[in-house]
Formats: C-alpha cells, sequence, structure tokens
C-alpha cells in the first residue's frame, strides 16, 4: 500500500538535498519546528497544506510541482505493488480435448 505521507516525505527530503540545504535552514524558512520538518520527511507525521506551502515556499518549489513528483511516485509504487495477472483459459479451452 502507498502512503502518500512517506512519499511526500521523500519528495521533500530529496527536494531539500538536491539544493544541498540543511533541516534547519528549511524549518527556519518555513516557520516550523525542526523536529516536526524531521518527522514529516521521514513519513511520520502528516503534514497539513499549510505547513506544506510554508515548506515549499522555503524551498523555492511551487507547491504544484512536488504534487505533481508526488502523484509520478505513488503511481509508480503502485505499479510495482500491483498483482501479475496471468492469462486464464477459456471453458471452452479447458474442456476441449487436445488433438
Amino acid at each position: 500500500m502507498v502512503l502518500l505521507r512517506e512519499e511526500l516525505g521523500d519528495v521533500l527530503r530529496d527536494a531539500r538535498a538536491s539544493q544541498g540545504r540543511t533541516l534547519r535552514d528549511v524549518s527556519a524558512g518555513a516557520s516550523v519546528s525542526l523536529g516536526y520538518l524531521s518527522e514529516i520527511e521521514r513519513g511520520e507525521k502528516e503534514a497539513s497544506s499549510e505547513l506544506l506551502a510554508s515548506v515549499c515556499a522555503a524551498l523555492d518549489l511551487p507547491l504544484s510541482s512536488v504534487l505533481t513528483e508526488l502523484a509520478d511516485r505513488a503511481r509508480r509504487a503502485e505499479e510495482a505493488s500491483a498483482p501479475v495477472t496471468l492469462p486464464v483459459a477459456s471453458a471452452r479451452e479447458v474442456a476441449a480435448p487436445a488433438a
């Protein structure tokens, strides 16, 4: 099962790391405690829409790009965990004697 809070945490952590920024720097810019931001990045806490907007602003990222990346990751995770379907013979194929 895909947990959006975990995928969102990965998106935010990857964005922060790609900018070479620290949790302390982003938490200060977003006016959120360092510990709480860390919990969000680890997927342990859900981010409210207001907090997510503040973190995106601190990272200088449009919210839409974070949500697009989140949707892409969720799709990939769903595809990776989707059951494999095997072809099933029809009743006619099963009942027909082999020639």
